[in-house]
C-alpha cells in the first residue's frame, strides 16, 4: 500500500468515503478482471464498480475506439445536441435492443447517474399522470438524490435526507415477509373501496442489488404489472444494476414473458467501461415533456456513446451465449461453496441471485464481513448487501468459465476456512493462511 497517497485521502477526503475503507488498496492499474495496486499485487475485482464494469476494465476494443475519437476530434460535451456519436448509439440501441423486443420507446438521456434517471422517470409520471403517490418495495436502492431516495428502503441513507420524505409508500418486496403476498396486498390497496389514492407509478428492481440480491419470479412481476395496468399507474423497471448483461440479457426481465414495462432506466454498465451516462427508454405514448421541461448539463456523454456502441458489438459477436454459460456455472459453484460451508458450521449458507449477479447469504452480517475481509487479504475484492449479510460477486460478463473456476476456488478456501473459524468460535480473519490468486 502507498501510504502517502492513503494520506491524502485521510487528510483531504470527505469522511463520506465507504468503499476504500474495507479495500484500501491505491490502484494504478486495471484490466479486465484485474486491478493492480501501487505495490504491483493483483487483485480480482469481483465489485466492478457496483456494478458499473459488467465488460470488466479498459476493454481493448472499447479503449481503441474512445482513443481514436479522442484523436480525430471528436466533441466530447455537446447538451442534447445532436452529435454522429450520439447518432449511431441511438441506432443501436432501436435496431439491437427495442426492435428485437418489439418495443415501441424513445430515448431519454438524463444526467449521468442512476439516480438521475431514476429522478426522471417519477417526475414524468405524477406529470403524465397528474398524481404524486409512487409505489416501491422494501430492499430496494433507486438512489441517493431526494426523488429516489425517497423509494430507497435503507434507514440509514434515508435519515441521510435531513427532511421528510413523502409521497412513496413502501410495500414488501417478494419473499421479504413470510406468509405475504405483496402482490395480493397491493391488490387489496389499489381498490376503490380502500380509500388510497392511486399511484402515478410503480417502481422496482427484478434483482435487487443492493437489498440482498432478492430475485423476483416472474408471476410475481406480471402480477404487479396487471395492478399497475389497472390502476393507472406507470410501471418503471429499475435496470440499472441487473440490466445491460448480469442477470444474463440486455434488460433483466427478458425472459419474463408478457411483462413489458412503461418506463425503462439504465446506467452503470450502459457505457461498456465506467463512463457516466443513463437512459430512460420511455413507452412512446408517455413521451409527455415539454422541450427542457427536464434538462441536465450532461445529457449524454459522446465518449460513453462510443464505448456503448462497442459494447453492443460484443452481443452481436455472441456474447449472449458466453454469458448464459457463466451464469450457469457461478450458480453450480457457489452451490458447492455454500453447501460445503454449511455442512462444516452451525449456520446454514446459501445462493442468492441469478445470473452472474451472485452472492452467498450468510447467517450474519458478521460472518459475511469475514469472509469479506478473509477473500480481500486473499486478492479477491468483493462487497457485501442486504443489511452485510450477502457477500455479493459480480465478475465481468466477460470472463471465462476457466477464469470464474479460479476465482471461485479462492472464494470456497475462504468462504470454508471463514465456517470452521466461526463453529471454533475463534471469529479470527482467515484471508491471511490463503495464497494470493495465482
Amino acid at each position: 500500500m502507498d501510504t502517502t497517497a492513503t494520506e491524502v485521502f485521510a487528510r483531504h477526503e470527505s469522511q463520506v468515503r465507504s468503499y476504500c475503507r474495507d479495500f484500501p488498496l491505491v490502484i494504478e492499474r486495471a484490466l479486465g478482471p484485474y486491478v493492480w495496486d501501487t505495490g504491483g499485487r493483483r487483485y480480482v475485482d469481483l465489485l466492478c464498480g457496483a456494478g458499473a464494469l459488467n465488460y470488466g476494465h479498459n476493454h481493448p476494443e472499447m479503449v481503441a475506439r474512445v482513443t481514436e475519437y479522442l484523436a480525430r476530434g471528436g466533441p466530447v460535451q455537446s447538451l442534447d445536441l445532436h452529435t454522429t456519436a450520439k447518432a449511431e448509439f441511438m441506432s443501436r440501441i432501436a435496431t439491437d435492443v427495442l426492435a428485437p423486443r418489439g418495443m415501441d420507446h424513445v430515448m431519454q438521456f438524463p444526467g449521468p447517474a442512476g439516480t438521475l434517471a431514476v429522478e426522471a422517470a417519477l417526475k414524468l409520471a405524477r406529470q403524465v399522470t397528474g398524481r404524486t403517490n409512487v409505489i416501491a418495495f422494501t430492499g430496494g436502492f433507486h438512489g441517493v438524490s431526494l426523488g429516489s431516495l425517497s423509494a430507497t428502503s435503507n434507514p440509514t441513507l434515508r435519515r441521510g435526507a435531513g427532511v421528510p420524505l413523502h409521497n412513496v409508500t413502501m410495500l414488501p418486496y417478494e419473499r421479504r415477509l413470510a406468509g405475504i403476498d405483496s402482490s395480493e396486498l397491493l391488490d387489496h390497496m389499489l381498490r376503490p373501496s380502500s380509500g388510497m389514492e392511486p399511484p402515478a407509478a410503480i417502481l422496482l428492481e427484478s434483482v435487487q442489488g443492493e437489498g440482498g440480491l432478492h430475485v423476483a419470479s416472474p408471476g410475481w412481476l406480471r402480477r404487479v404489472q396487471r395492478l399497475a395496468q389497472q390502476a393507472g399507474a406507470l410501471l418503471v423497471l429499475d435496470d440499472i444494476q441487473a440490466g445491460c448483461g448480469r442477470t444474463g440479457t440486455m434488460l433483466s426481465t427478458d425472459e419474463i414473458l408478457e411483462f413489458d414495462p412503461d418506463i425503462v432506466c439504465q446506467s452503470k454498465s450502459l457505457s461498456g467501461m465506467g463512463l457516466p451516462m443513463a437512459m430512460l427508454l420511455i413507452r412512446r405514448h408517455l413521451d409527455q415533456w415539454e422541450p427542457g421541461g427536464h434538462n441536465a448539463t450532461f445529457r449524454g456523454h459522446n465518449l460513453a456513446f462510443v464505448a456503448g456502441v462497442a459494447a453492443l458489438d460484443l452481443w452481436r459477436d455472441g456474447l449472449g451465449d458466453r454469458v448464459a454459460a457463466l451464469g450457469e456455472a457461478i450458480g453450480d459453484s457457489l452451490r458447492s461453496v455454500a453447501a460445503a460451508a454449511s455442512e462444516v458450521g452451525a449456520n446454514q449458507v446459501s445462493v442468492a441471485g441469478r445470473g452472474a449477479m451472485r452472492g452467498l447469504r450468510f447467517a450474519s452480517s458478521e460472518q459475511a464481513g469475514a469472509a469479506q475481509r478473509g477473500l480481500y487479504d486473499a486478492g479477491v475484492i468483493a462487497e457485501t448487501c442486504g443489511g452485510g449479510t450477502v457477500l455479493k460477486f459480480f465478475p465481468p460478463i466477460t470472463t471465462t468459465v476457466a477464469e470464474w473456476e479460479g476465482f471461485v476456488g479462492v472464494i470456497g478456501d475462504v468462504v470454508l476456512e471463514t465456517a470452521r473459524s466461526v463453529e471454533a468460535g475463534s471469529g479470527q480473519d482467515v484471508g491471511r493462511r490463503l495464497e494470493q490468486v495465482a
